[in-house]
């Protein structure tokens, strides 16, 4: 079952999947595709030309514009920005230049972030709160600062890793005693690096 507070607008034609919560003043456009288990939090946009997948949270204040396309188990802090325009101009109009924005699995985008249109930010990666990505980061990555850049590794539970920046290295996580192998300046999770 989907729940979408009275105050939402859902636009004919959204796709929605089950489980998912869409709360107070939200707006889902009709050419959006929404997995399941998602939160749409209170004044969230969603364009037409998006694709959510499922258990994505996006908080607060979030605009999904066209041409994001965000992977499951993503979560949009509060008030973070995404853009599908890199040089906008009132008089001139742009539509037909939307750059496409890729958010991987497990993401986590850090309130009042910004992402620039054109960039994959790899799985698991983590965006600071405020940081400006301006480029592709890279899975695993702890990116913070305007612009964003990289100053260590996060595990798929969101704990900071104790590897360097670039090279070779292992860590494991804190929390849940999984291993982590840089390879060459590629993390991964032990047994995934093959």
């Amino acid at each position: 079952m989907v729940t979408i507070h009275p105050t939402a607008i859902i636009d004919a034609g959204a796709i929605i999947g089950d489980g998912t919560r869409v709360w107070h003043w939200a707006h889902v456009c009709a050419g959006a595709r929404i997995g399941g288990g998602c939160s749409l939090g209170q004044n969230v946009f969603v364009g037409n030309r998006v694709v959510i997948g499922s258990n994505v949270k996006i908080q607060n204040n979030v605009s999904v514009y066209d041409n994001v396309t965000l992977e499951d188990d993503v979560f949009c802090g509060p008030s973070m920005v995404f853009t599908n325009v890199y040089n906008p101009r009132s008089a001139v109009s742009r539509k037909d230049e939307y750059r496409d924005t890729v958010v991987r699995r497990g993401a986590t985008l850090g309130a009042n972030c910004t992402i620039i249109c054109g960039t994959t930010i790899g799985e698991y990666a983590f965006v600071g709160a405020g940081a400006v990505v301006n480029r592709n980061v890279v899975p695993f990555a702890l990116m913070v600062g305007v612009p964003a850049r990289q100053i260590g590794w996060m595990s798929r539970f969101g704990e900071r890793l104790g590897l360097p920046l670039c090279g070779n290295g292992r860590a494991r996580c804190a929390a849940t005693g999984d291993d982590y192998v840089l390879r060459d300046g590629v993390c991964a999770l032990a047994g995934d690096d093959q």
